[in-house]
């Protein structure tokens, strides 16, 4: 069984993935716009499918962490659960370097938390 703060660090990601989800693919062009500020209020129709294929693949994201709660395998457990940080972890920097620099404080710092926990563990 994987440490508690990990399994908790986990989850929050594979929420936020889910609420990334359902933003992108179901409000885009409704609550996103209250979101995502800094793009132009008539480009979000017009971006609605490039939305919404990201939208899923945030969806993907969140299904793999969760996914790695599930497992009864530590091992497998911890090493699901570093492939899918890791993903996000990527995503949220590369993010960052060329979006937004929120993005790695609400992306790629919850999933690096997570990975650094789930190595501790690992180590131990």
């Amino acid at each position: 069984m994987i440490l508690v703060p990990a399994k908790i660090i986990i989850g929050i990601v594979a929420v936020l993935h889910i609420y990334f989800l359902w933003l992108e693919m179901f409000a885009w062009t409704t609550r996103a716009k209250k979101v995502f500020r800094s793009l132009p209020g008539h480009l979000f129709e017009p971006t609605k499918t490039l939305a919404a294929n990201q939208g899923l693949y945030n969806g993907f994201l969140a299904a793999g962490l969760i996914w790695s709660l599930l497992i009864e395998d530590t091992y497998w457990q911890i090493y699901v659960g570093l492939f899918f940080l890791g993903c996000v972890a990527v995503a949220g920097i590369y993010g960052a370097a060329t979006a937004s620099r929120k993005i790695f404080t609400v992306q790629a710092l919850p999933a690096l938390t997570g990975i650094l926990l789930l190595l501790i563990h690992l180590l131990q």
